[in-house]
């Protein structure tokens, strides 16, 4: 059986806040995803898992959406 190629979106996430003063679970979740300085910019995969933690965080990034062509 083949599988259909499907063109995959991908988000584009940027910290915009310091994570200094937030939860600790905030903290970890900006560094699971990839996130390391300032104005870092990491392009995600656009799936629920992504975009639970970037709805945890919300408050300290900033999201795009980047549609793949394929």
């Amino acid at each position: 059986m083949s599988k259909k190629k499907q063109s995959k979106s991908e988000l584009i996430i940027k910290l915009t806040k310091s994570p200094i003063g937030a939860k600790p679970n905030h903290r970890a979740t900006i560094r699971g995803l990839g996130l390391r300085k300032l104005q870092s910019t990491v392009v995600r995969e656009d799936n629920p898992c992504i975009r639970g933690m970037v709805q945890s965080v919300a408050h300290l990034v900033t999201v795009e959406k980047k549609d793949a062509v394929k």
